[in-house]
């Protein structure tokens, strides 16, 4: 029979799993909107002053941009770069730089990395703040963080306690209630040829944001790809559904094949599956760099950081297309933007017994924004695979952070892709109200097949 010692070490394990934890008092959320800002970022600027203090951000438009654009200009065209980090002066500006970055550097003599000033450019919605708030208090996390309790609408965690709590400000980052891109997606291979992925249309809302009224189903995130390019895949299409209870309701997916006329569950669109978005260059869990459920890694807050990170980037999202971005061995260093900025740094380590081509990750999640902005993987062995970015580029007429435009260098195989690229096939279309359920149904993907 099991005695008493063992009883109660199984009973802490068990409590350990369901407890549920706030993740500040009320005294410790008074710094929001004074020190800190309403989601939880630093209110003042660094002490050198290249990182500014906040001031609400970029709500002014630029000249050029009519609103219901989706092309948008960059507003800092004229400035010009006050530093430039290659190999020769890499190791003056290490600790600021991600492994990746570091790699990135130290194999191509070509490349580059342009620092420009500094701009604190997010700005949210006032709701999307007014609910930051209540969170902060609110919000809990269960069963070992991988559960979300008791948020709704904003960021839930803006003083975070833990790895579990900033990558869940992540999943359920503001990004605008609904939105809409045409893209391209393309792989540079090892002899620096590039080739189209994939094109198609992406069509993404949230819930968690734009869900009030509505029968709560427990759904925060929805996404849905309409594959237009190439040839082969014209008329595939995919759709995700991610649960605020991963444990209770995992993803539910589906995928739409012109060849078998017919829509399948696709349980296997979630994790290290290779993504075909991306030819299989990434993982389904590479997207945004991580989305998903956080239960095969443990996430530990390393703390916050002063980083050169891609921000600011509209050279690179809307106004290049891919003849001028893509060169042999890495993006084109001319189109690209990089600023300092503080970023909290996560490190995931594999579960024993988990299952992941990653064996390691460190995410690099911006202070003002909660997005991650970069991301270095490890394999088993421990040596760096990928190293991935992505490319912050504020909407400013709409108050939106977008950076789903990113690039991923896999070290190994010395190949590189760039994902969801909006700029020569129409750019970001926001709605300020969650698509039609319809649209979400599974049948619906069968009625948009054009083939």
């Amino acid at each position: 029979m099991m005695n008493f010692k063992q009883s109660l070490v199984m009973f802490a394990a068990a409590l350990a799993c369901t407890t549920s934890f706030a993740a500040v008092t009320p005294d410790e959320a008074k710094a929001l909107g004074t020190t800190l800002t309403p989601v939880g970022a630093e209110m003042a600027g660094n002490k050198d002053g290249s990182i500014p203090a906040y001031n609400g951000g970029l709500t002014t438009l630029p000249a050029g941009f009519a609103q219901g654009d989706s092309l948008r200009p960059d507003p800092f065209a004229g400035e010009k770069p006050s530093l430039s980090i290659t190999a020769a002066n890499l190791a003056q500006y290490a600790d600021k730089l991600t492994a990746g970055a570091k790699e990135l550097l130290t194999r191509n003599a070509s490349y580059r990395i342009d620092v420009y000033p500094t701009h604190r450019t997010v700005a949210l919605p006032k709701a999307v703040t007014d609910n930051t708030f209540s969170n902060a208090t609110q919000a809990k996390t269960s069963s070992e963080g991988r559960v979300l309790d008791g948020a709704v609408g904003g960021y839930p965690f803006p003083i975070p306690k833990d790895g579990y709590e900033v990558m869940w400000n992540h999943l359920a980052r503001y990004v605008g209630v609904a939105y809409r891109l045409k893209y391209k997606s393309y792989n540079v291979d090892s002899t620096g040829s590039p080739t189209l992925a994939t094109s198609g249309v992406l069509t993404v809302d949230y819930p968690y944001y734009g869900g009030e009224g509505r029968t709560d189903s427990g759904i925060f995130f929805r996404l849905r790809t309409d594959y237009t390019g190439p040839a082969r895949r014209v008329g595939e299409s995919l759709m995700l559904h991610d649960n605020i209870n991963p444990l209770e309701q995992g993803r539910r997916a589906w995928q739409y094949l012109p060849g078998q006329r017919r829509v399948k569950l696709a349980p296997d669109i979630a994790y290290d599956a290779p993504n075909p978005g991306t030819s299989g260059a990434t993982t389904y869990d590479d997207t945004f760099l991580f989305n998903g459920a956080m239960d095969r890694f443990d996430f530990k807050l390393v703390g916050k950081q002063e980083m050169f990170v891609p921000y600011n980037v509209y050279q690179l999202v809307y106004q290049n297309k891919a003849d001028t971005v893509l060169q042999a061995d890495h993006i084109n260093p001319d189109v690209e933007r990089w600023e300092l900025h503080r970023v909290w740094v996560v490190e995931a380590t594999l579960k024993p017994g988990a299952r992941h081509v990653y064996a390691k990750r460190v995410f690099y999640i911006d202070e003002d924004s909660w997005v991650a902005l970069a991301s270095d993987a490890y394999d088993a062995r421990g040596q760096l695979y990928r190293g991935q970015f992505a490319y912050m580029t504020p909407s400013y007429d709409v108050s939106a952070p977008y950076a789903d435009t990113f690039v991923s260098y896999d070290f190994i195989a010395g190949m590189y892709s760039l994902s969801l690229h909006p700029a020569e096939v129409g750019g970001v279309k926001y709605s300020d109200a969650l698509f039609a359920d319809r649209d979400w149904a599974p049948g619906s993907l069968a009625g948009s097949g054009i083939r």
